[in-house]
């Protein structure tokens, strides 16, 4: 990530800030929207890249263009496009943010106070995708149509998670930009917890660990990354043992299997 999508992205979650909860996901939904427009249209993403261009001729397109969307959204995609991005790849990958960002903020925080977590719905999706090649292939197929794919994350999710998931899930697929249906989700999880003030640690074990030992973990964690974490436990027999624990690009892997790896690499040295 450049040094000016970095900038670029500070300016677009302060500008997020300004948007009330009430509108936040619709506000979201329509960045999406939005996105997956000039997501479309390589001319459209130039032009708003462009950093040569003003901001006030880069607002004169978004009014032009997604007049028909909510004042909120208009606003935020206004502010996006007004900064200068390293690439208009990059642009399209700020407004998917954005997005997220304004979706999770409208999560309930009551469901949220009972232990229910939009990263975890995510994760869940993600897990049961994973688990089902037919179904993983259906979801991340480069020659699935993206209403096909709309309709059967619609059929999957309506009524078993929230619509914040679904509206997520749903943009994501219609335009991964190259991506893995498993990369997605993780990166919209992260983003989930980041706008949460958290992190989230993904530990894999060969078992399932018991509700006490992933408390110490996650608390062991919280204390040595200097923030709060949200855990996504993955089961993988090939472990055989230990555990795997990945928070961001951070690895720490202490895993059986690892282990004996490492120990057949020393013999054979």
């Amino acid at each position: 990530m450049g040094s000016a999508t970095r900038e670029a992205l500070g300016v677009a979650r302060n500008a997020l800030t300004k948007v009330a909860a009430k509108d936040a996901l619709a506000a979201g939904t329509q960045l999406f929207e939005a996105a997956r427009v000039i997501g479309g249209s390589a001319q459209l993403r130039s032009a708003l890249a462009d950093p040569s261009a003003a901001a006030s001729v880069k607002a004169g397109v978004i009014a032009q263009v997604f007049g028909a969307i909510g004042a909120p959204a208009r606003t935020l995609l206004s502010e996006i496009v007004a900064s200068r991005w390293s690439s208009p790849d990059d642009l399209l990958a700020g407004i998917e943010e954005v997005g997220i960002r304004a979706v999770a903020s409208s999560f309930d925080k009551g469901a949220a106070a009972k232990g229910d977590s939009l990263e975890g719905e995510l994760f869940s999706f993600g897990a049961a995708v994973s688990s089902d090649p037919e179904l993983e292939l259906a979801v991340g197929s480069k020659l699935g149509s993206s209403a096909a794919k709309s309709a059967l994350v619609t059929t999957l999710l309506s009524k078993k998670a929230s619509a914040q998931t679904l509206a997520i899930v749903d943009h994501l697929v219609q335009q991964p930009r190259g991506r893995r249906i498993g990369e997605l989700i993780r990166t919209a999880a992260a983003i989930v917890a980041d706008q949460a003030g958290l992190a989230v640690a993904t530990v894999i074990s060969a078992a399932p660990l018991s509700a006490a030992q992933l408390e110490r973990l996650r608390a062991g964690l919280a204390k040595s990354h200097g923030r709060d974490l949200r855990i996504n436990a993955v089961i993988d027999p090939s472990i055989i043992g230990g555990v795997r624990v990945q928070i961001g690009d951070d690895v720490i892997d202490g895993s059986v299997a690892t282990r004996i790896n490492d120990l057949r690499l020393q013999l054979a040295g």
